[in-house]
């Protein structure tokens, strides 16, 4: 067995040098055709592929065709989501539910309707029966993000009218949907802590009654105890990830799906798997596992000095993962601040300080204080970045005991509004499969015999 192992590694690593070898494509073709590498436009702003009334991005000017930094902002169907956070917590109330509302219907609902909705995703948060069994615990993940994907894709099978185009079905579904997501996380992690973490497992009853934050914690904890506090600060996580634009690449990429007329499970799994990626939802783990590095390697991290020298090193990609990313900093389109990061970094002022996290809150406000600079020597480039979402989500969620197989899953689970909204936008204004353009660069060439091939 060993024997073969070794030389099926061998007839793959030849494989791969053909694949190298023949896959390449030069840099400045890019510029000689001027292919948008990404859909970016050189300036870095993304080029413009469709229209939404959903939410609005803003995180530069343009002035005469150059792009000019300004304060980030993030608005949810016009109402800036700074309003929406500072009214809640006014009110002493969750928020999540309002602004799923918010998102699908376009307007903020009456108590009434609120309170409706409310009560339509306790009754959805039951899951098939059977489905548990079938879908998560026979098959469990070690990474949730893909059971979370195969959990959606599988609800396929249990709905008797799934392919079903219409408004009343997409809706219907796209409610079950943000109603089942948490479901299927809370038991997709207890298979998982026993399968590969070895420890017990607890299944606990949903509460009717819970709002979608109490609900999470419910089912991730082993007692089921949280106070008010922490439920409202995940909450407010919830809000902050629930949406981001129509060129995100996990919305874009549901977006794309939805423009071809595949069904919902199917178009809202590509933007699952499109979150997970490092350079997009997973980055939060990234900047978790950036921070224990710095943690392991840096004498002191509460010395300036020190953590500026540990920078330099990441960024001239002889430190961390050696890729040359800080991550947690630099955006696509926020310049002089990301309002979600503005908001988390507040949050963590009040909850850590005095606390065993504060050094680590330390770090981070250093990390996002000092990279610009070192960015701007070490890469010798004049481009703006700020602290994004990524830096400082990861540490509200260890303040909350949430392990670090949850971060981007719960992103998913507050992103799955965003992404419905954008589902049925795109189903009743899109009209046209979303098809852009490849330049081939391959030349016209005679078929070889076998026989006459010289390699």
């Amino acid at each position: 067995m060993h024997t073969q192992n070794f030389k099926l590694t061998e007839s793959l690593s030849i494989l791969c040098e053909e694949l190298r070898k023949n896959t390449r494509i030069d840099p400045e073709a890019y510029t000689k055709y001027s292919v948008k590498r990404g859909l970016r436009n050189n300036d870095g702003t993304g080029v413009m592929a469709g229209l939404t009334n959903i939410c609005n991005v803003e995180g530069y000017y343009l002035s005469d065709g150059e792009r000019l930094p300004k304060e980030g902002k993030l608005y949810y169907r016009g109402i800036d989501v700074e309003d929406i956070i500072e009214n809640c917590q006014a009110e002493n109330r969750f928020g999540f539910e309002e602004v799923a509302y918010l998102l699908l219907f376009g307007d903020l609902p009456q108590k009434a309707s609120l309170e409706n909705f409310k009560q339509v995703l306790s009754r959805y948060r039951l899951l098939p029966e059977d489905f548990i069994e079938d879908m998560v615990m026979k098959a469990p993940s070690p990474n949730l993000m893909n059971k979370l994907a195969r959990g959606v894709l599988s609800l396929y099978s249990y709905d008797s009218n799934p392919d079903d185009q219409s408004l009343e079905n997409t809706l219907r579904q796209s409610v079950q949907l943000i109603a089942q997501l948490p479901t299927i996380m809370g038991y997709a992690y207890q298979v998982k802590r026993w399968n590969y973490d070895h420890k017990s497992m607890y299944i606990h009853h949903i509460v009717p009654e819970h709002y979608i934050a109490e609900g999470i914690l419910n089912s991730i904890r082993s007692n089921k105890k949280f106070t008010d506090a922490e439920a409202k600060l995940l909450d407010l996580c919830l809000i902050l990830h629930s949406e981001h634009g129509g060129g995100n690449n996990s919305t874009f990429a549901t977006r794309v799906l939805t423009s071809s007329g595949t069904d919902t499970y199917s178009a809202i799994a590509a933007g699952i798997g499109s979150l997970k990626g490092p350079r997009h939802g997973g980055a939060n783990l990234k900047v978790a596992e950036m921070v224990d590095d710095m943690k392991a390697n840096i004498k002191d991290i509460g010395n300036e000095g020190q953590v500026a020298d540990y920078i330099a090193k990441i960024v001239q990609k002889e430190a961390g993962d050696k890729t040359g990313l800080v991550y947690g900093m630099g955006h696509a389109v926020y310049t002089l601040s990301d309002p979600r990061a503005t908001v988390l970094r507040a949050q963590l002022e009040k909850c850590v300080v005095g606390t065993e996290l504060e050094p680590e809150l330390r770090l981070l406000e250093m990390i996002e204080r000092l990279t610009p600079e070192i960015f701007a020597q070490e890469k010798s480039s004049e481009k703006i970045i700020s602290a994004n979402v990524d830096l400082y989500s990861g540490l509200v969620y260890k303040h909350l005991n949430i392990p670090q197989d949850l971060y981007t899953p719960l992103f998913t689970i507050a992103r799955m509004a965003g992404w419905c909204a954008h589902r049925i936008e795109e189903q009743i204004t899109g009209g046209r499969i979303i098809r852009p353009a490849y330049k081939s660069l391959s030349h016209s060439r005679k078929y070889i015999p076998m026989n006459e091939r010289n390699n």
